[in-house]
């Protein structure tokens, strides 16, 4: 996509410090932060007097294409709701319903102030023709599942080689692939010993649910004699390059294994609760300085992509469990959201934060509004009363994806038409 020289003037920027001051963007970074830039030295100017400056928040765990399937199965336990429900319909997808609700998905992120997912699920050249579309950042991995087949399991390694040769490193460098094994309870441990050898072949990342419910932790600990990050760690699949979601029923030794092995956790507290798989112990594992991050799941388990919605919920989550108001504050919730979701992707060094020298991915936030009045303490606002519906601008790798709350880059009416018919045609093969 075409990048320019872009200011965005008189903004209250979230940086290292809170400042008031301009952000001059040249291509697809941040070149200068200053209350001192001209005007006349770039090409469009953005007026954000009345806003707040962020970096684009990431979000670490979606199944972007399940967007299809919201509503469809709800208040039910995760196994009914997988074995029964979501497989079945999962059963008739076809690319061109995983291009649909992944393109819906795009959309529904940059309005709520997202620019990067890493998503995990199926056709992913599809999702990855719909995030490039759309302008935004992602990472995608094709969903491994091989339940111990051994000609699925060839199966699996073909199509996420497949999808990595086609798609890593496309759209300007915004649409990177990783490695998708499910879980330790759907793949066998010659897939996860396997996942490992070739994602150091390809230098790409992993990621995959663990320990998520008490049953999978019963189950593993039944099949392997231990717990399932135990089990991980002993066949060294563990490691930095490692994007774990859920981690809700994670032990003292565990989360040792999890900080060792510099293992990053994306924590999904909606989904989670909406399916009661439980609560995650969040400010346990950052007083152990374990790399912990935000995000959504899919949108038939959250119901919606709103990661301001899911930074709120965090913090009130972890203070009602704790019996304790001063956990997860708001500044450290915000990290989650953002630097800490860099980390969790690797992608700390181009994301995540407003830096001179990062990739410009900004949000603008509308603080004139009577929830966000008087205007008092940002971070705070951003956390406890804002929501997705407040974001105003957003821009991924310098180009403007909305503006004025308007998307530029893709067809909102025709997005939503072209999911709903999408929906109603998958729905209709059950």
């Amino acid at each position: 996509m075409e990048s320019k020289n872009i200011l965005i003037k008189d903004a209250t920027i979230i940086a290292d410090e809170i400042i008031k001051g301009s952000l001059l963007i040249e291509n697809d970074k941040i070149v200068e932060i200053s209350d001192k830039i001209g005007i006349s030295d770039a090409e469009e100017v953005i007026l954000a007097d009345d806003k707040i400056l962020l970096p684009g928040l990431v979000n670490t765990h979606t199944h972007l294409s399940m967007t299809l399937m919201r509503g469809l199965a709800d208040d039910i336990p995760l196994d009914s709701w997988l074995n029964n429900h979501i497989w079945p319909v999962e059963a008739n997808l076809t690319g061109e319903h995983c291009y649909a609700g992944a393109l819906l998905a795009c959309a529904e992120m940059i309005k709520s102030g997202t620019t990067c997912f890493n998503d995990m699920y199926f056709f992913m050249d599809q999702v990855a023709k719909a995030a490039d579309e759309a302008g935004i950042r992602g990472m995608l991995s094709h969903g491994m599942i091989d339940f111990g087949d051994e000609e699925k399991r060839k199966n699996e390694f073909k199509e996420t080689i497949r999808i990595i040769k086609k798609c890593h490193n496309t759209g300007d460098g915004r649409i990177k692939v990783a490695f998708g094994p499910h879980s330790p309870y759907t793949c066998s441990q010659e897939l996860l010993e396997g996942v490992k050898k070739e994602s150091n072949k390809y230098g790409v990342r992993i990621h995959i649910h663990v320990s998520e419910t008490q049953k999978e932790v019963s189950d593993i600990q039944e099949i392997h004699g231990k717990r399932p990050f135990e089990y991980l760690n002993d066949i060294n699949f563990l490691g930095e390059e490692v994007t774990a979601a859920h981690a809700v029923w994670v032990s003292d030794s565990e989360i040792d294994i999890i900080k060792e092995k510099n293992v990053k956790l994306s924590h999904n507290p909606s989904s989670n609760m909406k399916l009661s798989s439980g609560i995650s112990p969040v400010a346990k594992l950052l007083d152990k300085e374990v790399c912990v991050s935000l995000g959504t799941d899919g949108p038939a388990s959250n119901n919606n992509m709103d990661l301001f919605e899911e930074m709120k919920i965090s913090a009130l989550l972890q203070k009602v469990n704790t019996m304790d108001p001063t956990v997860l504050s708001a500044a450290n919730v915000y990290k989650m959201a953002t630097i800490n979701g860099a980390n969790s992707l690797g992608l700390e060094n181009e994301i995540g934060s407003i830096e001179v020298g990062k990739k410009a991915d900004i949000v603008l936030v509308n603080m004139k509004i009577p929830k966000l009045t008087p205007f008092r303490n940002p971070i705070s606002h951003l956390v406890y009363s804002a929501s997705g519906g407040d974001v105003d601008t957003v821009l991924c790798n310098g180009t403007v994806l909305m503006k004025n709350k308007e998307l530029l880059t893709i067809d909102e009416a025709r997005v939503i038409e072209i999911a709903e018919n999408a929906s109603e045609d998958l729905l209709s093969k059950c």
